[in-house]
């Protein structure tokens, strides 16, 4: 059975279901009135679930090479940055390891199999690990362009400017965390025709669960964007503004920065909005929206764990 949005985008939801009919209108009581009888898409279903094995397989190898390397990197000479792409690592290894309970619910048609306390865990730890993610992100960035300053300041005789890394690291830990509670209280396995559905019972209906998707665009989208491009704007005046040596590569790593934020992130935060859109009415469900929250959103989480890669490694 294919239900309308697979748990790894975290938007399921039996109040969800309540704008939509077995024939794709807009009005029924409950889950039970949607046929999610099985659409026959098995070879979909099983690339899915290989690109998820390859991905968990490849981000847990290179993120474990990242955290030796920065480590030994960082005995070596202390860095903002570092700090920042040391916590980026740890999450996405800890992504990584949810990746293996998704591949078994896509090859079973998104039927769980694995019990309620571990919906919780692991939908909790991927939200999480989807926040801090972007939260490290985005204090690379900033680290980035105050490291430049500090350096520019040093270079003219001055001081620069000190933070204590580890306590914003703890601080973005923290706000990831708090940003995941409504995730880890509302998930649970539900029982829809026959079949085990890990995913999110908001208890008053559309209106919370999409303020909860909201709240993931402006979070995890919006706000970091804002900040990642300024950062990085900020960075190239400044490189500009002194004639350093390093302006071309400066102005490509902010390029590549700054689009691979962006496109990588954009297709998941688009697919979340229509699903806003959809639970507040103003956009209908149908065959388009089942097939891109079904089968389409899966695929863009590896798109946001190559986005961190590639903001690490410029």
């Amino acid at each position: 059975m294919g239900n309308i949005e697979v748990i790894t985008n975290t938007d399921t939801t039996e109040d969800f279901f309540q704008g939509v009919t077995t024939n794709s209108s807009i009005s029924f009581g409950s889950l039970e009135d949607i046929d999610v009888s099985a659409d026959g898409s098995l070879l979909l279903r099983c690339f899915i679930s290989v690109t998820y094995a390859v991905v968990c397989a490849a981000g847990l190898v290179g993120n474990l090479f990242v955290l030796v390397f920065i480590r030994a990197r960082q005995a070596r000479r202390k860095s903002d940055t570092n700090v920042f792409v040391l916590h980026l690592a740890v999450t996405d290894f800890q992504f990584a390891l949810t990746l293996p309970f998704w591949a078994a619910d896509a090859a079973l048609d998104f039927s769980w199999p694995f019990g309620d306390v571990m919906c919780k865990l692991v939908l909790s730890a991927t939200v999480m690990n989807m926040y801090a993610g972007v939260f490290f992100l985005t204090a690379m960035s900033v680290a980035r362009y105050r490291c430049m300053v500090s350096a520019l300041k040093e270079r003219a005789g001055g001081r620069g400017a000190r933070t204590n890394v580890k306590l914003v690291a703890a601080v973005l830990w923290l706000l990831a965390t708090a940003a995941t509670a409504p995730t880890s209280i509302f998930s649970t396995v539900n029982e829809v025709a026959g079949e085990k559905l890990c995913l999110l019972r908001f208890p008053n209906g559309q209106l919370w669960l999409a303020v909860y998707h909201l709240q993931k665009i402006l979070l995890a989208f919006v706000i970091p964007m804002a900040i990642v491009s300024i950062s990085y704007l900020l960075l190239l005046r400044l490189v500009r503004r002194h004639s350093l040596k390093s302006r071309a590569h400066v102005t490509r790593s902010v390029a590549v920065v700054v689009l691979s934020f962006f496109l990588c992130w954009m297709p998941n935060h688009a697919v979340t909005l229509w699903g806003v859109l959809v639970k507040l009415n103003v956009a209908r469900w149908d065959k388009a929206y089942y097939v891109a929250h079904t089968y389409v959103f899966p695929l863009t989480l590896p798109e946001m764990q190559s986005s961190q890669k590639k903001a690490s490694a410029v």
